[in-house]
């Protein structure tokens, strides 16, 4: 049966754990403390409910990758992926990709989402399939991307194709640790 976790490493954790879960909190904190001080910042209790559990899902996905893969690159690309993700998420909650935060076409952005969530199924965690599967995710993006031109959201193609370049970043990461890992076999 072949093992879908990277090596052996990975199950040591991170020892960035904490300062990334403190982080996590401090940005959920912001919102709070900036309230005290503007009437800008006027977030409901369901608002950091939403961004409490984004968070946690990201957090909690890199603490996941970390015990995958002790690689560097490999934490790098999934760390980048995961931001990626929870960047685009955010975005289309308080703004809106295309239009605002309430046209419904902004739901099409989960399908770019649910291609590298299931990509990464698929890939089994294994850095070389994970490099495909953010491939995979960047065209899914680079779609979007030409369906904002077309359905005449030009004025914000630039932001949506931005995100095409974190999800190539994050494959050729991935292709990294994949190139790391075969030239670890082979020595060993």
């Amino acid at each position: 049966m072949a093992r879908n976790i990277e090596n052996d490493s990975g199950g040591r954790g991170n020892r960035w754990s904490p300062a990334i879960w403190g982080s996590a909190v401090f940005l959920l904190l912001l919102p709070l403390i900036a309230m005290q001080f503007t009437g800008e910042v006027d977030w409901t209790a369901s608002d950091f409910l939403v961004m409490g559990v984004l968070l946690a899902i990201a957090c909690g996905s890199y603490e996941l990758a970390t015990r995958i893969s002790g690689s560097t690159a490999y934490r790098a690309a999934s760390g980048l992926a995961i931001v990626t993700a929870f960047l685009t998420v955010w975005v289309n909650l308080a703004v809106g990709m295309l239009g605002s935060e309430d046209n419904p076409v902004n739901l099409s952005f989960g399908g770019v989402l649910a291609i590298g969530a299931i990509g990464t199924l698929i890939a089994r965690f294994q850095s070389r399939r994970m490099a495909r599967a953010m491939q995979a995710t960047a065209l899914a993006q680079a779609a979007m991307t030409v369906f904002a031109l077309v359905a005449g959201y030009a004025d914000v193609v630039p932001h949506v194709a931005v995100f095409i370049l974190p999800w190539l970043l994050s494959a050729q990461l991935f292709r990294k640790a994949a190139r790391e890992r075969v030239g670890a076999d082979a020595v060993g």
